[in-house]
């Protein structure tokens, strides 16, 4: 076990029982996809007789991978993802080691649900509930929260989400994360609003606290907070609270693919 202090407490974790919860992303080969876009590729780099492939004589492996960090795969993002200023994650994710409670919902049938959106629900969709939040926890202690969603098929690691809308959160339920003081929010969706909601991003704006039509940032925006998506945690990883290392690429973007390691704290 390892003692690391947060907020005041030193806790113990197991260092030797990482847990990856990233998707991992295979270039040219099965992969989640969001909005139909062009899958992620890979290909041999060649400059004359220089072949960046092994496997056609080159004498080493070196390629031009092209993909969209926001559709195909793990993912994290910062503000810079809605405003007009181009705010990097870069300088947005200044924590190494987070707390974070994982939970595990159901979203529910929009169809009498009491909650709302920024859009007209439509009957079919499935929402996660500021309700069903509340079920798991009453107040959220941790800085970082990360929300599976049932049910939970590993066909979640290749999933194409185009036509069929995946569940997402009412705007109650991101009122109620936002202003609990969670920083650092992770699901297993390819987004935290509606996958076509009129442009609104209604959800990311009360999440970073943008006024709702806005791209401009205001002196209450939550610049170091950061939204991860497309995750998977399989079924065995059991909820509780584990110590996060949210990795990402040193992209001077709005997004980088990323890597969620859970670290087991000790009893």
């Amino acid at each position: 076990m390892t003692t690391v202090r947060i907020n005041d407490n030193d806790r113990e974790f197991d260092l030797n029982h990482p847990i990856d919860i990233s998707i991992p992303l295979r270039f040219n080969g099965p992969q989640p996809n969001a909005f139909g876009v062009a899958a992620a590729t890979a290909t041999p780099c060649e400059y004359g007789s220089l072949v960046g492939d092994t496997r056609l004589g080159g004498s080493c492996n070196f390629e031009q991978i092209t993909f969209i960090p926001h559709c195909n795969g793990t993912h994290t993002e910062c503000v810079g993802h809605i405003t007009k200023e181009r705010i990097t994650i870069r300088e947005c994710l200044t924590d190494a080691f987070i707390e974070a409670e994982l939970i595990t919902v159901e979203p529910q049938p929009a169809l009498g649900c009491d909650e709302s959106y920024t859009i007209e629900l439509d009957s079919s969709d499935r929402l996660i509930t500021r309700l069903s939040l509340a079920d798991k926890l009453d107040t959220i202690r941790a800085e970082a929260l990360i929300v599976r969603t049932l049910p939970n098929a590993d066909s979640k690691l290749t999933r194409a989400y185009k036509n069929e809308i995946p569940p997402y959160f009412t705007t109650e339920a991101m009122e109620f994360i936002a202003f609990s003081g969670v920083k650092h929010l992770l699901v297993d969706l390819p987004s935290i609003d509606r996958l076509y909601d009129e442009g609104k991003l209604s959800n990311h704006r009360v999440f970073w606290k943008i006024y709702q039509g806005s791209y401009e940032t205001n002196p209450n925006t939550r610049l170091n907070c950061t939204i991860t998506e497309l995750i998977y945690v399989p079924d065995q990883i059991k909820d509780g609270r584990y110590l996060l290392n949210l990795q990402i690429a040193p992209f001077e973007s709005d997004a980088s693919p990323s890597r969620p390691i859970l670290f087991p704290f000790g009893n």
